[in-house]
């Protein structure tokens, strides 16, 4: 008997290995829903350093993944924020991440370019990427993976262990925001509320006069000075 459950135990890892979806891919359904790739996995078209015209190289593709590589920085490569060329208002947008061991990285939407911010982050809210085990801000509330950060507390925690694969989505129509780690619906706020306000004003963005202020911008990758991965992303306008 233990030979046949193991049997069909096997068989059906096997079954959903096969089935498993191709990091980088649509499948025949997302296509037509209108999901579109901002990531092919192989270049970084479509992608620049914010407030430069092409993606630094310290931006890497390594196995079907943007990688942000730290050794390459130490070696002269200039880093910084790497963001999408076009921008987004409306949208749900699904990425996979995996960050290095003690490492801290983000997601940053509603990215306004412009030479009076000299940082994505002083525009663009950011869903955080952590190892939440290691690095200090893992003990900071309102600063854990999955956490709308320095605004809202993830309502539960849903990070994997440093190394695995995390799928975030990010959801926003008409100022709705909702937040996702893994499936887990971590955070939901709407965007220009006095509800939205009184975030702001508790956080540290209270004096950042163009912070949260831009329903449409660009969509950030951060350089937080660690390794961490990015892939599969993909959008779909609302």
């Amino acid at each position: 008997m233990k030979k046949v459950v193991m049997a069909a135990a096997l068989a059906a890892l096997v079954c959903t290995s096969a089935f498993a979806q191709t990091p980088n891919t649509l499948t025949a359904k997302e296509k037509k829903a209108g999901w579109k790739l901002l990531f092919d996995g192989k270049t970084t078209t479509g992608w620049h350093t914010y407030q430069k015209d092409a993606a630094s190289p310290a931006w890497k593709v390594e196995d079907g993944a943007l990688v942000l590589d730290q050794n390459a920085k130490k070696n002269g490569a200039p880093g910084g924020d790497l963001v999408t060329n076009e921008e987004y208002e409306n949208y749900a947008l699904s990425i996979q991440w995996k960050i290095s061991e003690g490492g801290n990285s983000g997601i940053i939407f509603g990215v306004h370019e412009s030479p009076e911010f000299k940082n994505t982050y002083e525009t663009g809210p950011e869903m955080q990427v952590l190892d939440d085990d290691r690095h200090p801000d893992g003990k900071i509330i309102k600063h854990n993976a999955g956490d709308l950060y320095d605004l809202v507390k993830s309502s539960s925690k849903a990070v994997k262990p440093v190394g695995e694969w995390n799928t975030a989505e990010i959801i926003k129509k008409d100022g709705h925001l909702t937040l996702k780690l893994n499936g887990v619906t971590t955070v939901q706020t709407t965007v220009g509320t006095p509800e939205w306000d009184a975030l702001v004003a508790n956080s540290k963005f209270k004096t950042w006069k163009g912070f949260g202020k831009y329903q449409k911008g660009h969509i950030a990758l951060q350089d937080h000075g660690n390794e961490v991965a990015y892939r599969d992303i993909k959008i779909r306008a609302l």
